[in-house]
């Protein structure tokens, strides 16, 4: 599904300083992948490669059997319904309640209100918010704001959800409870690409991960142990 050859990402000031370096890595449809390491390994700039919100310096990736490199600018956003993106911070509307920031991923790609009436209330059911529909974040506790933010994420059905951070604000419990729900949904079919520092986690979860180390790739273990 995304596929990495020999790609590295530098950034320019005094001197060549790359972010990646000659990653080669292969993800498959409905894969669940932790991606970690310490700050400034590299996490979050693989994920902006695969958005499309960064290119590679060297070396190409592939979405889908598709050079991303290749894809038009005004093809983009084709590539980005295709995605989901969970955030440490949230970035939920303030003025808007839990069922107007999900329905607003379906407004702007031109859904009918119908359909946003029908699609929005299954959201919710499966992050366990039902009865928050109408709640506005400042009313929603922290866990809770990261599921409708997970729930937006999810909306428009994408092939995969890209999470950075998505438990860097919350408490251990709470963070807990959200990696069950990605694994839910991971589950369901969907493919989720964690970048996260945290491998009590990442451990917990039981599935693949990937350990970058100053923009290079220094483990791929296909299977943790299951303690969720």
């Amino acid at each position: 599904m995304i596929l990495f050859q020999n790609v590295s990402k530098a950034y320019s000031s005094s001197q060549l300083v790359f972010a990646l370096k000659n990653i080669s890595l292969e993800i498959k449809e409905k894969e669940f992948v932790s991606i970690t390491g310490k700050s400034g390994a590299g996490k979050t700039t693989l994920l902006k490669l695969i958005l499309a919100e960064e290119y590679p310096t060297e070396g190409k990736l592939f979405f889908e059997g598709k050079d991303i490199q290749k894809i038009k600018k005004r093809e983009i956003h084709l590539l980005r319904r295709k995605i989901g993106t969970v955030f440490q911070d949230y970035k939920l509307f303030s003025n808007k309640t839990a069922f107007e920031n999900i329905a607003y991923v379906l407004e702007v790609i031109g859904v009918s209100d119908e359909e946003i009436r029908y699609n929005v209330p299954q959201v919710l059911e499966i992050v366990g918010l039902s009865e928050k529909a109408e709640n506005y974040p400042y009313e929603l506790s922290a866990g809770e704001k990261q599921r409708v933010a997970i729930a937006r994420a999810l909306i428009h059905r994408p092939k995969v959800i890209l999470a950075d951070e998505p438990t860097g604000n919350l408490d251990p419990y709470t963070a807990l409870d959200i990696m069950r729900l990605l694994v839910k949904i991971n589950e369901m079919g969907t493919t989720i690409i964690l970048a996260t520092h945290e491998k009590e986690l990442v451990n917990k979860i039981g599935k693949r991960v990937v350990t970058l180390e100053n923009g290079r790739i220094i483990r791929d273990k296909k299977r943790g142990r299951f303690a969720l």
